[in-house]
C-alpha cells in the first residue's frame, strides 16, 4: 500500500505471502500491513469489533478473511485510484464499506479470486483447486529462449502488431499490450520482472550479493513469466466488474466513521513479542 501523496495509475494495494522488504512498492515508502498480528495466524490486524458490527448489519456472520476479501476488491483496481486521485494525494486510503449485504458479498468474491490469483494459489484457494495451481492464460512461450550461456537474453523488447514479447531470441505471445504495460504505481510489472532477469540485470548494487547472478537462462524462468503474464491477464479481466462494484458501492448506503467501533489504545500498540524458547541468531546477547 502507498503512502499519501504517492499513490499513481494501477491498482491501490498489493498482497503478498512473503514479508516485504522496504522498496517493495517501487521504492517509495509503501505501507506494509499484515493481516495477523501474531505468529499463529490467530489475531486478525482488524479492528476490534468491526466484525461483529459488519455481522449485526449484515445479519450473517463475516469473517476476518471476508473483510480482507471486500476491501482488495474495492482497492485492487485502477478506477478505485482514478476516482478518488484528488483525495489520494493528501491523504491516506479510505474504504467505502458498503451497508448492502448483496454487494458486500459480490464485493468479496472478486477480491478473494484477485487475492488467490496475486498470491499465485497460495491463499484463498477455491473449492476444487490445489495450492499453488492457477488458471493458464492465452500466452505460450512460442520460441524458447535458449538456455546456454552464449545466448543468455540481454534485452527485451515487445511488437503490438503481432503481440509478442520477445525476451532475447525468445518469444511469447499472445501478450497485450495492457499485459505488458501493467502497472502499480509507476512500476511497470512485466517489464520490471524482466528488467532484473537479463544477463545485465537493472537496479543498484549495494552489496557483493547483487554480482550473483544466473549465467544461462533456467526453464523456470520461462515458466515464471508465462505464470506472470496469465495472472495479469486473469486480473485485467476482473477490471470492469470491479470498476462498475465500486461504482454501486459508492452510490448506495455506506458506513459513516461514527458508526463503526472506536480504536481501543491496545490495538494501536504492536502486539507483545512471544517468549523465546531458544536464543535466536540476531537475538542480543549478554556481554
Amino acid at each position: 500500500m502507498a503512502a499519501p501523496g504517492e499513490l499513481k495509475a494501477g491498482p491501490a494495494v498489493v498482497v503478498g505471502t512473503n514479508v516485504p522488504d522496504l522498496n517493495a512498492f517501487n521504492n517509495r515508502g509503501g505501507v506494509c500491513l499484515p493481516f495477523y498480528r501474531d505468529a499463529a495466524g490467530k489475531d486478525a490486524n482488524v479492528l476490534p469489533g468491526l466484525l461483529e458490527r459488519l455481522s449485526k448489519e449484515y445479519k450473517r456472520k463475516v469473517t476476518a478473511e471476508d473483510f480482507l476479501a471486500y476491501v482488495y476488491g474495492v482497492l485492487a483496481h485502477p478506477a478505485f485510484t482514478e476516482r478518488f486521485a484528488a483525495e489520494l494525494g493528501a491523504r491516506q486510503l479510505r474504504v467505502p464499506i458498503t451497508k448492502d449485504v448483496a454487494l458486500f458479498a459480490q464485493v468479496r468474491r472478486v477480491g478473494a479470486r484477485l487475492l488467490w490469483l496475486h498470491t499465485y494459489g497460495q491463499r484463498f484457494i477455491p473449492k476444487g483447486k490445489h495450492a499453488g495451481q492457477i488458471p493458464k492464460g492465452s500466452a505460450r512461450c512460442v520460441r524458447a529462449v535458449p538456455g546456454d550461456a552464449e545466448h543468455y537474453p540481454e534485452k527485451y523488447d515487445y511488437d503490438e502488431g503481432s503481440q509478442t514479447l520477445h525476451v532475447g531470441s525468445g518469444a511469447f505471445a499472445p501478450v497485450g499490450r495492457d499485459v505488458y504495460e501493467f502497472e502499480v504505481s509507476g512500476l511497470k510489472v512485466v517489464q520490471s520482472w524482466l528488467g532484473y532477469r537479463m544477463k545485465r540485470p537493472k537496479g543498484k548494487k549495494s552489496s557483493p550479493l547483487d554480482e550473483i547472478t544466473p549465467d544461462r537462462w533456467p526453464s523456470e524462468f520461462t515458466t515464471e513469466l508465462l505464470e506472470l503474464l496469465w495472472v495479469l491477464e486473469a486480473t485485467l479481466a476482473e477490471y470492469p466488474a470491479q470498476a462498475k462494484l465500486l461504482s454501486a458501492v459508492v452510490k448506495g448506503p455506506c458506513f459513516r466513521a461514527n458508526e463503526m467501533p472506536p480504536v481501543p489504545e491496545e490495538a494501536r500498540k504492536p502486539p507483545a513479542r512471544p517468549k523465546a524458547t531458544r536464543r535466536g541468531l540476531f537475538d542480543d546477547v549478554d556481554g
